[in-house]
């Protein structure tokens, strides 16, 4: 099956982008190597020669003649991406499309290729050598981009030709290139206009990136201000006297930001990586803070140390076993410089935001806090808003693309300033003379005219304050968004699970807001208005959101395990029935119905996902029917839509039944796809379905996606009844594998039960031979197999396991 990932061939400003060549196999250059593989380019990545052969080698009477010896570097660093964890790739299929090589051998190919890419060591002098030996094969008019982190672009290009210069620039990805969804893009001053308004919209478009146009100063925008901000923390920390776990439990999650917070962050990248930066920072003369990039104490003491986080094997933390063989994470004790047990951190601040969801109104009361954590942060939001004042317009003439950077960058919900916009823009300069210091002086300009946010939405366009003018201009290339939180105003049906917003143009969405984004009363309503609504009066429906974390947990838990629990199973066949009825809707109303799911679309979620019209897929969907995880299996149709696609795809021949069995290992392993892509070989998405690989365009694309099947005259669909199931013959197939898995002990007597239920209905039950059954049939089969399993006692403590501890449990 190929993947629905088209291979860019749309020309931008007259370019094409179909071969890059990525020189240096690094971590960085083997994953942005790998990131073009997942969106069908083809890649060359090359790196040197070894110098000699390494004993293995020499063992083998091997040389450096020896093609296995000239590309070992290549070859071993390739290796280690494929076994990278998240991985680079979307699919492991597309590794094919990446060739290897070395300088030597294979640098003139990349006169065949479109862009050059390089991704060689941060040293000024190896960089040149490698421009030199490029400007040999390179064809007039190639991109030529350089990711380097910090060099200043007229360095680089010192010596070049005219038309190096012109056609270069840089390309800052961050790692991973993946999952970070930053590039930074840095002209140099020969680098021709054209050249950059391609780059900008290549990235968005076609590499799903959040492009940012920056000056060519140190540490461009996202490290200048993100590790400031990290030194920072860092030294108030130590101030303060926290702990490594109050810090990271502080920088988290609560404030918008990854869980690995500020120490674990720094073990992840490693503290000499964070050091390096800061040691280049720190030399810049005309910066009025860069006092700033000083290095704090304990940062002095673990590089003395040699302790540089997860690359040696310790950091700020240390993995230890016990002696039950346990592991057990130990964090430093800024003070004594030991590794103590982790402890758990109670701050009454942070007590005090549980109940507020809303991650903007959570930054006045954390401000507020009257303990050693309001103060953490009255001190750390006051300096790094006061340091990005002065940045302006040094690193960027706008103060939109400072959040860009820092959000896209470091996987922050909120930059900056819109961080400052929550707490309230005098606020925050009330907080940042408490530390006997000024912003630069454009704030106050702003506020004395009248202006008291940074931002503002009008007719559902976000526009930020544009300092020159003094006035709100929209944010440029954001007019192909469409971002939910900008259409509060358009909200036209609601409940405390969802709301219904129309997008315009005809077509409705209907929004999740439950905890996690699972399916619960309010939420199946909302989806029943939702069409109901569209069926009447508009002519399209979206289910989306723009949560960070999943589309779709799936169902509520809570509520079943409560009847289960109360033997109310009339309760539980109802639940079961009102969902099906709701996922029925999907699939059978008079208008098309999108589904646009993104990161977790597991059980419920997946199962709406499947039965719409079409679905539009971020390329980050992880998918899966996991409800085995629990002890149940899908019964929202899940279970009955795989049969059905299994039915289709073995009509064509498949008389070893291997699609249904794969189907079925899917279900009852609780697979969950690694990306949209692995979703469509897994048959949860089909190819008539869209991968979208910019997540801000992912409603836009649903909702154009809604138009265009109402345009070309959409159809209700009518229920199946063509859905060729194997009876008994299936039925044998699998318990003879559930009972040999169970005989080896790889699975226990209730993981058998369940299996024994999945395989049951998606065979279509005890028939006789292979023969077509209708959908509300096989529906029937999954209701009554679920219900059997929800009265079971180890379904019961799988259900309270997840709900009590967040942890699967297996009996």
């Amino acid at each position: 099956m190929e993947a629905t990932l088209e291979k860019p061939k749309t020309q931008v400003k007259n370019r094409t982008i179909r071969r890059v060549a990525v020189l240096g196999s690094g971590i960085m250059g083997s994953r942005i190597a790998a990131h073009f593989a997942n969106i069908g380019v083809d890649v060359l990545l090359l790196d040197i020669v070894p110098k000699e052969p390494n004993a293995a080698e020499q063992a083998k009477g091997l040389t450096t003649e020896s093609p296995v010896v000239r590309n070992r570097i290549v070859n071993d660093a390739f290796q280690t991406m494929l076994k990278a964890s998240p991985a680079a790739l979307y699919s492991a299929k597309f590794a094919s499309r990446i060739k290897l090589g070395n300088f030597d051998d294979n640098l003139k190919e990349i006169t065949a290729y479109d862009w050059i890419i390089e991704v060689v060591v941060e040293r000024l002098d190896i960089k040149r050598s490698v421009y030199e030996r490029i400007e040999q094969y390179r064809k007039p008019g190639t991109l030529i981009t350089s990711n380097t982190s910090g060099i200043p672009m007229h360095l680089l290009t010192e010596g070049r030709s005219d038309d190096f210069k012109k056609n270069f620039c840089g390309t800052h990805f961050f790692n991973p290139p993946r999952y970070l969804r930053l590039l930074e893009i840095i002209p140099g001053p020969d680098t021709d206009p054209a050249v950059i308004d391609f780059l900008m919209k290549y990235g968005d478009l076609y590499l799903g990136k959040t492009t940012v146009l920056c000056k060519d100063t140190p540490g461009f925008i996202a490290n200048r201000l993100g590790i400031q901000s990290l030194i920072q923390t860092i030294r108030v920390a130590e101030e303060l006297g926290l702990t490594v776990e109050e810090v990271d439990k502080l920088t988290g999650p609560v404030v918008g930001r990854p869980k690995s917070g500020t120490f674990r962050l720094s073990d992840v990248v490693g503290l000499d990586t964070t050091v390096n930066v800061a040691s280049n920072l720190v030399k810049m003369e005309h910066d009025e803070s860069r006092a700033s990039f000083e290095l704090p104490s304990s940062v002095v003491k673990l590089m003395e140390n040699k302790w540089l986080g997860d690359k040696t094997g310790q950091g700020y933390y240390k993995k230890t076993k016990d002696a039950n063989g346990k592991t057990e994470i130990l964090a430093l004790d800024l003070k004594s410089y030991e590794y103590k047990p982790s402890a758990k951190v109670k701050f009454a601040t942070l007590e005090s935001t549980k109940a507020i969801d809303n991650l903007r109104q959570r930054f006045p009361v954390l401000i507020d806090g009257k303990d050693k954590a309001g103060e953490f942060y009255r001190r750390t939001f006051a300096d790094g808003f006061r340091y990005a004042t002065y940045r302006i317009p040094e690193i960027s003439d706008e103060l939109y693309r400072v959040d860009a950077a820092i959000t896209a960058g470091f996987g922050w919900q909120l930059g900056l300033f819109e961080t400052w916009d929550a707490i309230g823009v005098r606020k925050g300069v009330e907080l940042i003379e408490a530390l006997g210091q000024k912003p630069a002086q454009w704030v106050y300009d702003m506020l004395d005219a009248g202006f008291d946010s940074f931002y503002k939405i009008e007719n559902g366009i976000r526009k930020y304050y544009d300092i020159p003018s003094k006035s709100y201009k929209a944010i440029p290339g954001t007019e192909s968004f469409t971002i939910l939180e900008n259409l509060s105003n358009n909200v036209v049906w609601k409940n405390k699970g969802a709301n219904i917003i129309d997008l315009g143009d005809g077509i409705l969405n209907v929004e999740f807001r439950s905890k996690m984004n699972t399916f619960g009363p309010e939420v199946l309503e909302a989806v029943m208005k939702g069409i109901s609504m569209a069926e009447k009066d508009f002519r399209g429906l979206v289910i989306g959101n723009d949560d960070t974390a999943a589309f779709s947990a799936g169902a509520n838990l809570g509520a079943l395990f409560m009847f289960a629990i109360e033997q109310e199973f009339d309760e539980v066949n109802l639940m079961i029935a009102q969902f099906q009825k709701m996922i029925a809707r999907i699939r059978y109303s008079s208008i098309p119905v999108i589904v646009a799911p993104h990161t977790l679309t597991l059980g419920g979620g997946c199962e709406a996902v499947l039965h719409s019209d079409r679905a539009v897929a971020h390329a980050e969907t992880y998918m899966g029917l996991v409800e085995v995880g629990v002890g149940l299996i899908p019964a929202g149709g899940g279970t009955k839509e795989m049969a059905a696609r299994a039915s289709d795809l073995y009509q064509s021949g498949d008389p070893e039944l291997n699609i249904l069995q794969n189907i079925f290992m899917n279900i009852a392993t609780a697979k969950v796809s690694t990306s949209a892509q692995e979703a469509l070989e897994m048959s949860y998405l089909r190819s008539t379905d869209q991968i979208v690989l910019n997540r801000s365009r992912l409603i836009a694309e649903a909702k154009q996606a809604a138009i265009e099947l109402s345009e070309n005259g959409y159809t209700q669909p009518k229920p199946r009844a063509d859905i060729k199931v194997q009876g008994k013959t299936g039925i044998a197939l699998f318990k003879a594998g559930i009972t040999a898995m169970k005989m080896g002990r790889y699975i226990s007597d209730h993981d058998a039960k369940i299996a024994d239920k999945l395989a049951y209905v998606i065979c279509g039950g005890d028939l006789s031979a292979p023969q077509n059954v209708s959908e509300q049939y096989l529906l029937d089969l999954e209701r009554e197999a679920f219900l059997s399993l929800s009265g079971e006692k180890k379904t019961l403590e799988r259900i309270q396991s997840l709900l009590t501890g967040g942890k699967p449990l297996r009996n």
